[in-house]
């Protein structure tokens, strides 16, 4: 069996961009021999998982592959850097870094000889205080030792604080280098595969290859930028790609997953679940438990998906499609590719929640005519005035209508205040709890602004489940009366506020309970 001695090149021409992975497709044409062969092809990524790997000849060959596999050589970098085949930067680093290395030694010899000449001053002065101590007189001896100490050290200290200055600056440019570096030099792969195939071929010719394999190191999340433009908004759908398979991708065909491959699911196990009836005691007869909890509305669409944050497909495999062909470089920053855009009707309104937040919000509304499902992911915000903030987009599937944030307008405010107070009234010994809640919202204008602005005003109630439990809103001490309340128990105004006007909105509604509710 003979070996191709070269390598064939196996260029990257699709790519499917997963959650947390890649699958990468490779094509290139191959000549074949009668007979069994191996060939091999590459290099390819190190990173391949190779129980993943496919290969496959075009069928207009009478050809097949037997076998195929990676194997993967290491070649270290040398220790030093070479004229020919570095660059000048990884030269200058290495020159730095040799300098580095010798002078933090002599560093550490010119501390070491100061704290000994700190400790032979002392020994001087404790000899002459001994000395005078007892009787004896020799100045000139001390003095003189002294001196020759004094000047030593301040010799020492000299190149100490020289060469300690040069080691920052070495730090200073060996940072910078390195910087530059990062951005301009690219560090070739010590470790490199290639692929090996045996084939097996009827008769010499030209065949397609098709090779397919999975990569980690690669993944990708949706983004979005939003203009709105008066009463049309445009939105433009991108993709975030980060990449560093050791690999570039030049000019491929790329498509976006939400599939999830490294997510294995099991059915569940079955088990009995035993139902019985009982009868309740007497105290369960004459008391109604309840409780008040916080309950989120819930609307007909996706479940949120459990995982890495960004990837929301409303729980079915979402595929998009790069419109050309993109190159994607192997540097693991975040490369933008632009998926699709389109321009649909807008509705805007400016809501607010006191109970929840202070903010008025404009609140932009629109279908989805993308012809594919929004992700959720993050939107970057442009108003007439330009770049206006960024916020989130939830899930929207395919002509759905969609709800979108363009940020709080900082010249409203509302100021929220509640009462509460609770009796027992009548023969039946019912408990009433009656709540108020009063809104101010305030607009402040610049001058010459003019025009009504109308403002949706949304509070709440509380919704009972239980007939011994009653919830009613006491339209005689609201003002104004709301103009609906819906069965979640979301009250709305809509409040026309002139420029630099203001507005009172007053809720009244009751809790009314019966002796036996307990809970309240």
């Amino acid at each position: 069996m003979s070996t191709a001695q070269q390598p064939i090149p196996l260029p990257v021409t699709s790519v499917t961009c997963l959650e947390d992975r890649a699958q990468v497709e490779r094509t290139a044409t191959v000549e074949l021999e009668a007979g069994v062969r191996r060939l091999r092809l590459g290099p390819v990524s190190a990173l391949a998982v190779d129980r993943t790997l496919h290969a496959e000849l075009t069928a207009d060959h009478p050809a097949a592959v037997l076998d195929a596999r990676i194997v993967r050589t290491w070649t270290p970098r040398p220790p030093v850097p070479s004229a020919d085949r570095d660059p000048a930067l990884r030269l200058r680093e290495h020159a730095l870094d040799e300098e580095r290395r010798t002078l933090e030694p002599r560093r550490d010899r010119l501390r070491v000889r100061l704290d000994l000449l700190d400790g032979l001053v002392r020994d001087v002065l404790r000899d002459a205080g001994e000395g005078a101590g007892a009787g004896e007189s020799d100045a000139a001896r001390w003095s003189d030792a002294l001196d020759r100490v004094d000047g030593e050290r301040d010799t020492c200290a000299e190149e100490l604080r020289g060469t300690e200055a040069r080691l920052a600056s070495l730090a200073a440019e060996l940072g910078d280098v390195r910087r530059a570096m990062d951005l301009a030099v690219e560090e070739p792969a010590e470790l490199v595969g290639h692929v090996e195939l045996t084939v097996e071929s009827a008769a010499a010719g030209q065949a397609v290859l098709r090779l397919r394999h999975l990569t980690p190191c690669a993944l990708w999340r949706p983004a979005y930028r939003a203009v709105l433009d008066g009463g049309s908004l445009s939105l433009e759908t991108d993709a975030m790609v980060w990449q560093r398979t050791g690999e570039d991708w030049r000019d491929v065909r790329l498509t976006l997953s939400t599939a999830r491959s490294a997510q294995a699911a099991e059915p569940p196990r079955l088990a009995e679940d035993r139902l019985t009836l009982r009868d309740r005691s007497a105290a369960e007869r004459r008391t109604v438990e309840v409780e008040l909890r916080e309950e989120e509305i819930a609307e007909l669409g996706p479940v949120p998906v459990a995982g890495l944050p960004g990837v929301d497909d409303g729980g079915r495999t979402r595929v998009l499609h790069a419109p050309v062909a993109v190159s994607v470089p192997g540097d693991g920053r975040a490369h933008r590719v632009p998926v699709s855009s389109f321009s649909a009707p807008a509705e805007s309104e400016y809501a607010c929640a006191p109970e929840l937040s202070p903010l008025v919000t404009q609140v932009v509304r629109f279908d989805n005519l993308s012809g594919h499902a929004l992700l959720a992911g993050p939107v970057d915000l442009v108003r007439g005035s330009g770049f206006s903030g960024r916020g989130t987009l939830e899930f929207g599937a395919p002509g759905a209508p969609v709800e979108l944030a363009f940020g709080s307008s900082d010249d409203h405010r509302v100021v929220r205040r509640t009462e509460e107070s609770r009796e027992v009234a009548g023969l039946a010994q019912r408990t009433v709890i009656a709540r108020t809640v009063t809104l101010h919202v305030s607009r402040f204008s610049p001058p010459g602004e003019e025009g009504d602005r109308r403002i949706v005003v949304r509070e709440r109630i509380p919704v009972s489940e239980v007939s011994a439990v009653e919830v009613r809103v006491r339209e005689e001490a609201c003002s104004p009366v709301p103009d609906a309340v819906d069965d979640e128990g979301v009250v709305r105004w809509d409040v026309l506020l002139p420029p630099g006007g203001s507005r009172t909105l007053t809720l009244a509604y009751e809790l009314s309970a019966s002796s036996r509710v307990a809970g309240l």
